[in-house]
């Protein structure tokens, strides 16, 4: 299967620079895998599609301010470091931009805070150590910002808004440096209308990593390798999801994160169940789903692993013609775009 089975062109107008004014208004393309009916609402009428019976499991992972702007500390030289995971209370795994070496010291906030470089690879990854002092995660955590894709390109760059808006409402976890953007439209009055109808709401936690941005750039869509990802189920939510299965409840997942997070613990152990690790499955068409019955999801990138994902639930041709028509009627792509939702 080729990766180009997987491109098409989107004008660049569609790909959406700030969110909607508010969550529930976005609009909702709605896929009947059955039929291949396609129909198109706002996502604050998705109440009305689902029924009592249904379980909602969202992903709880909380974006961090990853992206951290300092100077070199003997030259001034502008210097970005873009925390990936802390790996103990001073040491991270970071993205390291510019000409920069280990030994190096880099300082952000009028020098208030500093980290050395430990280690660097070709690639522009490795690790850096942070002076440690009092709440030193805090201090972190004020002097980055909001992670936002790289295809937001605005003049005004992060704005006061996206530190909520590029967050979930229910985030709880944190640790991941790219939001589960299909959760980004649902607002606390949205949920508990939700809940009110006697629909489960589960939430899980997958950490969305810098891999999610980044192309598959192979020919052949089997000789990607997909990157690894945080999870975490509790008990409590592990128990609910396997309960739901063998009631064969219509489980509804939020994101291709939570449909992986799923997908992947099932294919290790047969069974939904509670733990932690690393999830690295990769799933593209001619997968066979074993747990998600319904997909709540943005509109992806060209040749990306989360169309394939996507494809693989949806159908390929259906997916395309879904994307033709989203094309058509002006939806807006990506993290701060619109969403569908696949039967």
């Amino acid at each position: 299967m080729l990766v180009s089975d997987f491109d098409y062109l989107l004008p660049p107008e569609l790909i959406a620079q700030h969110p909607a004014e508010t969550r529930e208004q976005s609009r909702l393309m709605v896929i009947r895998r059955t039929t291949g009916e396609i129909t198109h609402t706002t996502f604050a009428n998705i109440v009305g599609l689902l029924e009592p019976s249904d379980v909602l499991v969202l992903n709880n992972t909380k974006v961090i301010p990853a992206r951290l702007l300092g100077q070199k500390q003997h030259t001034g030289g502008r210097v970005e470091i873009f925390l990936l995971r802390q790996l103990r209370e001073t040491l991270w795994e970071a993205l390291i931009g510019g000409k920069t070496a280990p030994g190096m010291t880099i300082v952000f906030s009028n020098g208030t805070l500093r980290c050395r470089i430990v280690h660097k690879n070709q690639d522009g990854s490795g690790t850096v150590e942070f002076e440690p002092q009092p709440e030193l995660k805090e201090k972190i955590y004020a002097a980055g910002s909001v992670p936002l894709p790289p295809y937001i390109k605005r003049d005004d760059g992060v704005l006061s808004a996206d530190h909520s808006r590029y967050q979930t409402v229910y985030a709880a976890q944190e640790g991941a440096v790219a939001a589960p953007t299909a959760g980004l439209h649902f607002s606390e009055p949205l949920l508990a209308q939700i809940r009110q109808k006697g629909i489960d709401v589960i939430p899980v936690t997958l950490h969305v990593g810098i891999g999610t941005f980044r192309p598959v750039k192979v020919e052949r869509v089997e000789d990607h390798q997909i990157h690894a990802e945080w999870y975490d189920i509790s008990t409590e939510s592990a128990e609910k999801i396997a309960k739901a299965l063998a009631q064969r409840r219509r489980i509804i997942t939020v994101g291709t994160t939570s449909t992986r997070l799923l997908e992947a613990v099932y294919a290790k152990y047969g069974r939904i169940q509670a733990g932690s690790g690393w999830a690295d499955i990769f799933i593209y068409p001619g997968f066979r789903f074993q747990v998600t019955q319904a997909l709540i999801t943005n509109f992806h990138l060209p040749k990306s692993s989360l169309l394939m994902l996507v494809s693989a639930f949806g159908g390929m041709d259906l997916i395309r013609k879904a994307y033709q028509e989203a094309i058509a009627q002006r939806y807006r792509f990506y993290s701060y775009g619109d969403a569908m939702c696949i039967f």
